[in-house]
């Protein structure tokens, strides 16, 4: 019999923590607001908010329980009580516990919590959240078991995410750009580091730069260039697609995806690519308007269906999420961060410069048309590539001295924890999970 190592128990799924982004079954009635419309349970959506318990609306005698907006498809969003909906597969369960066990036993090991994103860059409005990324470091007790430990800790409603110490350290000898943010604004922040073992990553963290930065940064931010361009021409025929399935509802996803080479003028090196690149675009649509709640299911019949019944304005449809104007601002951002680094002698500040930051803010809202921002997008290009040419970075990270970072920190937490010294990796570190043989996740 197929077995497998587990760490804890199975839950209810109806308790176990719901982020953003999951799929979700719902378990009651609820009617539309303004309308006379009820959307019978058994509903399916995905959670796009979670409110604490508390700070939403009365919630009678579950008060206390927290409020989770769900995007239900085919309707809008909706407002459910957290014991009212079910994680649709039961190995979201499985993750959302799993999860859920890890931040509760491991948040106090968190060595560095920093303020990043938006409002790090200086682009936060008001809608903007605080988003929080750090450092945790395992307890010796973690690493010796049985039960492979968490690389990751991120909160309920995903606005704080930490790494583990080792995890950390490797992403920052590949130059990884949400690492090196973190290192530096936390090196900006004196509350951000709460223990030595945090310090002394932080002080280290020039070890991590080097003019790898023009492959992590500025190479991936031109590869998210070339596909947002590309994506750009295709979303222009989007109406078009949807009049040829109305027309032709028999029309496959190929037949469309061969019409749609010609129409949109694909580029690529065959046309065997051509066509690969446009079937792309069509998952991308399909997928793109399930996520909007227009379509029911994430599959071509449904993008047919939906052009059958002639449903919707197409000019009202959300662009796919890869030309949402948040991913065109931080491309620009980016870049200009990239250019800066690697032209200077001394790290950047990450908040953007004050003459880029009015435009930012204006690509940000909506207000600048897509193909006026990949222009200016592909006109940083060779400022870019000058910066490499004549950057004065090292090379490459400095890999001993990383890892002696790691060394020194793995030897603090054991000696803490022979010698019982207070604290989340002595007296009081938090007990491993206990291996012991599960039943296999269902598939």
């Amino acid at each position: 019999m197929s077995k497998r190592l587990a760490g804890l128990d199975d839950v209810d799924p109806r308790a176990v923590p719901l982020p953003p982004g999951t799929e979700v079954t719902t378990g009651v009635d609820r009617a539309v607001p303004g309308t006379d419309r009820v959307i019978a349970r058994g509903a399916l959506g995905r959670v796009v908010a979670v409110t604490p318990p508390d700070a939403g609306d009365d919630a009678g005698d579950d008060a206390g329980a927290a409020w989770v907006d769900v995007e239900v498809v085919g309707v809008g969003r909706l407002r459910y009580l957290r014991g009212e909906l079910t994680p649709r597969k039961q190995g979201l369960v499985r993750y959302a516990r799993r999860r859920h066990a890890a931040w509760e036993a491991l948040a106090p090991c968190v060595v560095v919590d920093a303020v990043v994103g938006s409002r790090a860059w200086g682009l936060a409005d008001e809608r903007s959240d605080e988003d929080r990324r750090g450092v945790f470091v395992l307890p010796l007790a973690w690493t010796t078991g049985l039960v492979e430990p968490p690389g990751d800790l991120q909160s309920a409603d995903g606005t704080r995410a930490y790494w583990e110490l080792g995890k950390t350290i490797r992403q920052g000898l590949r130059a990884d750009p949400n690492t090196l943010e973190l290192l530096f604004a936390a090196a900006a922040d004196p509350t951000a580091v709460r223990d030595e073992l945090g310090a002394a990553l932080v002080a280290a963290r020039d070890a991590f730069v080097s003019v790898e930065i023009y492959g992590s940064f500025g190479r991936y931010a031109l590869s998210q260039l070339d596909r947002l361009e590309h994506n750009e021409r295709l979303a222009a025929h989007r109406a078009l697609v949807l009049d040829w399935l109305r027309a032709d509802p028999s029309a496959s996803l190929d037949q469309c995806a061969a019409r749609l080479v010609d129409a949109a003028r694909v580029v690529a090196p065959t046309p065997a690519d051509a066509l690969l690149r446009a079937r792309d675009y069509l998952k991308q649509l399909y997928r793109s308007m399930f996520d909007q709640g227009v379509l029911p299911t994430r599959e071509w019949r449904a993008l047919v269906d939906h052009a059958r019944a002639g449903a919707g304005d197409h000019a009202a449809f959300e662009p796919p999420r890869e030309l949402r104007p948040k991913n065109a601002y931080n491309l620009i951002r980016l870049l200009d961060l990239a250019i800066r680094w690697l032209a200077g002698t001394e790290p950047p500040s990450l908040r953007v410069p004050e003459a880029l930051r009015a435009d930012l803010l204006a690509i940000k809202r909506g207000e600048v048309p897509m193909e006026d921002v990949l222009a200016r997008a592909r006109a940083m290009t060779p400022a870019l590539e000058r910066a490499r040419a004549a950057s004065r970075l090292p090379p490459a990270a400095d890999v001993a001295r990383a890892e002696a970072v790691l060394r020194a920190a793995r030897h603090e937490v054991a000696r803490r924890h022979v010698l019982g010294a207070p604290g989340p990796w002595g007296a009081d570190a938090p007990p491993p999970p206990v291996a012991s043989f599960g039943e296999p996740e269902a598939p």
